[in-house]
């Protein structure tokens, strides 16, 4: 989608395969995170699930977390979308939105992770994600205002998505 300018111009989709309009969350401050079962990372859905409740006990109708499952870091995310919420929610009993699983780099890259890289290229100015649990936070302005390598833990996030939040 080169037309696009803000994160509401695009559609994704959920868990069940649903189209979502992104546009469903205009005004709100987004974190997005591209995840995966199996990997070294995986217990920061732990950490993710914290700052969203955190979070959300002083901002309930302004923060969303959305997770993408990708499977193109070691083959890390093998399973089907039903089997990966299942993943979630038995294992670290997660409650934000876990969607469809995605392409993050490459020929088959959804367009949002395409244009989440071009406007917050990482280290260096690479535009691909390197890993699983990269981060990407979105203002209530739909452009991105940060972006965190797997390493950062989520906890870490809460001052700046607070701070975006009382903008």
């Amino acid at each position: 989608m080169a037309s696009a300018t803000t994160f509401y111009d695009f559609k994704v989709a959920d868990k069940k395969g649903a189209e979502v309009s992104l546009a469903d969350y205009k005004g709100k401050v987004v974190l997005i995170v591209n995840t995966a079962s199996k990997c070294g990372f995986t217990p920061q859905y732990a950490g993710l699930e914290k700052l969203w409740k955190t979070v959300r006990e002083k901002y309930p109708d302004d923060f969303v977390i959305l997770g993408f499952p990708c499977n193109q870091f070691g083959g890390q995310e093998p399973g089907t979308n039903e089997e990966i919420q299942e993943f979630c929610q038995l294992n670290y009993g997660v409650t934000f939105p876990i969607m469809a699983k995605i392409d993050v780099n490459g020929d088959n890259a959804s367009p949002l992770f395409e244009w989440l890289k071009n406007e917050k290229p990482g280290l260096l100015g690479l535009k691909r994600v390197k890993w699983n649990f990269e981060k990407f936070l979105v203002g209530k302005d739909g452009r991105v205002k940060g972006r965190w390598a797997s390493t950062t833990k989520p906890e870490s996030l809460e001052a700046t998505i607070l701070e975006e939040l009382a903008k």
